[in-house]
């Protein structure tokens, strides 16, 4: 099967793990189509894309779901580790990893590629760079433990 189209930022990184922005009721199917077994959620609940009962909705269609509330102005490092764990837990099949725009998802990527599969930061950054330029808080946030040249400065 093919990715699905039209959903807001969507990006393939490897075989087993798709990115994106806060997908639809029927975006979920077509994920759940491509043997998707894990979802995970950076996203707030309380915003306005975001689906009512996520949670249910993933359940329905026999996939895991894992939420992670990162605040967008306040990435933490309890986040990042978090993030990772859910990685883990994740790592038996095809998992999905979205938030609202594929802003927050796409940030813990590039860092979790850097730093724990120890990617070329070149490589890392291009996927990054795809999806969005962050700004200062995102910046600093990436550039921690890495002495990153693209982090702040």
């Amino acid at each position: 099967m093919t990715d699905p189209e039209g959903i807001h930022n969507w990006l393939r990184l490897d075989e087993r793990t798709t990115t994106s922005g806060q997908p639809s009721e029927a975006q979920l199917a077509e994920i759940a189509a491509l043997g998707v077994r894990t979802v995970i959620n950076l996203g707030l609940h309380s915003h306005e894309r975001a689906l009512r009962d996520e949670a249910a909705s993933v359940a329905a269609l026999g996939m895991v779901y894992r939420h992670i509330p990162v605040i967008f102005d306040n990435p933490t490092e309890a986040d990042f580790t978090a993030f990772g764990a859910a990685l883990e837990a994740a790592r038996d099949g095809p998992v999905h990893v979205h938030c609202i725009a594929n802003y927050r998802v796409s940030a813990m990527f590039y860092r979790y590629r850097r730093d724990v599969q120890g990617m070329d930061v070149a490589r890392a950054r291009a996927d990054l760079d795809r999806i969005w330029q962050p700004g200062p808080v995102w910046s600093a946030f990436i550039a921690l433990n890495a002495g990153d040249p693209n982090g702040p400065g």
